[in-house]
């Protein structure tokens, strides 16, 4: 990945940190961020290469915004990481008629409207052949108890790539890296710093990416 410059969102921590550090062990300048940019002096202090921290809320266009414009400092942006997301019950047990109209609406706004604002502030400054890349999970599109307004998101986020996939020139797709010890999945999976290499392949190897799932079999069928 040397020379790409790449953009990670919701990078403080689990997958978005270790996104943002296997970029930039592969070369890549990242531009990264996070509600608090204190949440991100660790993650830029422990990666291998260039990294830039922007303070930013996707919920919020115009902090997405700034910093789009400040990745584009590094010139056209080659790939995006729209990673930020929210799970506001435990996993499993949050089924969607006790969830409060607060909890769902930020969901949403983190969840899909955050996707959506984070590649539409992209795209000025995304290279003719970027790469926009959205994690999900199986959540969004099998039927699982007590996932709330959570599983929503994500398959709205998943109809998001499939819809930018047929509007614009860029590849848009999903990684579903399966379940990763996160906040978000209550600690349990693998380690996020085990996925990291996916999206590194996902970024810069996959092939007939655009408006695709890309999966664990799809990785490890392309990597063995």
């Amino acid at each position: 990945m040397d020379g790409t410059n790449a953009v990670v969102t919701g990078a403080s921590r689990g997958i978005g940190a270790s996104v943002v550090q296997g970029f930039a062990a592969e070369d890549a300048h990242v531009t990264c961020c996070a509600r608090t940019l204190d949440d991100l002096e660790s993650v830029v202090e422990s990666a291998d290469g260039s990294v830039t921290a922007v303070r930013a809320d996707v919920r919020d266009e115009f902090d997405v915004e700034r910093l789009m414009e400040t990745a584009a400092g590094e010139g056209a942006i080659d790939v995006v990481v729209a990673n930020a997301a929210v799970n506001h019950g435990p996993p499993g047990k949050s089924p969607l008629g006790e969830e409060s109209y607060s909890r769902f609406d930020d969901t949403m706004r983190t969840n899909l409207r955050g996707v959506f604002t984070t590649i539409r502030e992209a795209l000025p400054h995304l290279a003719p052949d970027a790469r926009i890349l959205v994690p999900s999970g199986s959540v969004a599109r099998e039927s699982t108890p007590g996932m709330g307004a959570y599983a929503v998101s994500k398959a709205g986020a998943e109809a998001l790539v499939r819809g930018f996939a047929a509007d614009i020139d860029q590849s848009v797709a999903v990684v579903d890296p399966g379940y990763v010890a996160t906040d978000l999945s209550g600690g349990k999976g693998r380690d996020p710093a085990d996925v990291a290499p996916m999206f590194v392949w996902a970024a810069r190897d996959a092939e007939d990416v655009d408006g695709e799932v890309l999966d664990l079999r799809a990785w490890k069928s392309a990597t063995r």
